[in-house]
């Protein structure tokens, strides 16, 4: 089972960044889009795991301590790893210290289950598109500039997600598998 820890995207903010995708779609370019719906702030990748190790991972993450919610700000977008030889679009992520503090509490406490950590920094952002070929490149950059400055919009993140990835001819398709809320108040009442 293909698996990963994430914040949900709420659907206002989605329907605001399927907006912004219609308008970069307008660009003849090779890429192939995110679906809206299916996007999502990942706080851990675990990838394959057995059925059997998603209770373990579930115990996991249901021992965290909790933490406020945590204030996310959708604005500006850019290319990963450049503007010059861009293999993805992406739209930032603002937030507090917090919201790395979540990653790492994520990440440390599934350590002990065998997921090793990772080798970079926590950077949050959402993947609009991963580019396939520079074709159309230039239409897109320039109907990306049009859009700034990038803002889509707030929301604040009172829980967070253990999905499964099912992999689906138009793109893979994610399932919630358990929910933990970052707040005991929001625990008692869920």
């Amino acid at each position: 089972m293909r698996t990963f820890v994430a914040i949900e995207i709420p659907a206002e903010i989605c329907s605001r960044i399927q907006k912004l995708i219609d308008a970069l779609r307008r660009a003849p370019s090779d890429v192939r889009w995110s679906r809206p719906e299916g996007l999502h702030i990942t706080l851990k990748f675990l990838g394959e795991i057995p059925v059997e190790k998603v209770e373990q991972v579930k115990r996991q993450l249901q021992s965290l301590q909790p933490v406020a919610p945590v204030a996310i700000n959708i604005a500006g977008a850019g290319f990963f790893p450049n503007d010059r030889a861009p293999r993805v679009i992406w739209l930032g992520i603002e937030a507090p210290p917090e919201l790395g503090q979540l990653a790492a509490r994520v990440e440390q406490s599934l350590e002990s289950l065998g997921f090793p950590k990772e080798n970079r920094p926590f950077a949050p952002h959402l993947t609009l598109g991963r580019i396939r070929t520079s074709d159309g490149l230039a239409p897109l950059l320039g109907i990306l500039r049009q859009q700034e400055p990038v803002r889509i919009g707030s929301f604040t993140a009172a829980e967070f997600f253990l999905y499964e990835s099912q992999i689906a001819s138009g793109g893979s398709i994610y399932k919630k598998i358990a929910r933990f809320p970052l707040t005991p108040e929001i625990a008692r009442a869920g």
